[in-house]
């Protein structure tokens, strides 16, 4: 059986990663292609366990390779669980993020050694690495504004009257904007030295995105089919 493709979408949050998602899904079912659509971190129900510990507010600071780890903890089981199986079947995983959000989150923003999450990746899945990526760029300003974090937010840094605001936001999102530019100049950077990844200006309206991510898509479909 011809293996399947994996295909992944980043960004930060507020870039409109599940609204290109579904224009991905919808474009490759109306082609016959059996896909399977997972997120990380998260696709098992351990993983989702892992998921909650990772993005729930608490007072502690969590140390950034605690961190990593627990990232890859949850991706090795959801590559034995769910993707590899999958892609052994024939079907083509759409997954919201993969290695490449811990390159720019816990290495371009937590500053955690690019060797020793490279180290890592080839522990959890070896030889695994996405077909095709997009990578939907926004500036932090917009995307806070998507996802309803103005500043200043993180690590006990609520501003006057923002509490309700912010209630809503995980641990990541409540980051200030200096940790968010952070990573999106490492995923720049990725998407620069990464034939597999292609940019899309997420700063266009949803729609607009979606149609640039279909025209992209189109021609990997029929080389790949």
């Amino acid at each position: 059986m011809k293996r399947g493709r994996f295909i992944t979408l980043e960004g930060l949050d507020g870039a409109g990663k599940s609204t290109s998602l579904e224009a991905v899904q919808g474009f490759l079912a109306d082609r016959g292609v059996e896909v399977l659509v997972t997120r990380e971190p998260g696709g098992t129900p351990f993983a989702e366990k892992v998921r909650g510990l990772l993005l729930d507010t608490r007072e502690e600071t969590v140390d950034p390779m605690a961190e990593t780890l627990l990232l890859f903890a949850a991706r090795a089981q959801h590559v034995g669980a769910v993707i590899e199986p999958a892609l052994a079947r024939g079907q083509w995983v759409v997954s919201d993020r993969f290695t490449d959000a811990t390159r720019a989150y816990q290495g371009g923003g937590r500053g955690v050694d690019g060797q020793a999450i490279e180290a890592l990746a080839r522990l959890v899945h070896p030889g695994l690495e996405p077909d095709l990526t997009f990578y939907l760029d926004v500036p932090v300003d917009q995307a806070r504004r998507r996802i309803g974090g103005g500043e200043p937010f993180g690590e006990g840094g609520e501003g006057p009257g923002e509490e309700g605001k912010a209630a809503h936001l995980d641990r990541f999102e409540r980051e200030r904007a200096s940790f968010h530019e952070r990573v999106r100049v490492a995923y720049r950077a990725l998407a620069r030295s990464a034939p597999r990844v292609r940019t899309v200006d997420a700063r266009l309206p949803e729609d607009a995105v979606a149609r640039r991510i279909v025209s992209m898509l189109g021609p990997f479909v029929e080389e790949y089919r």
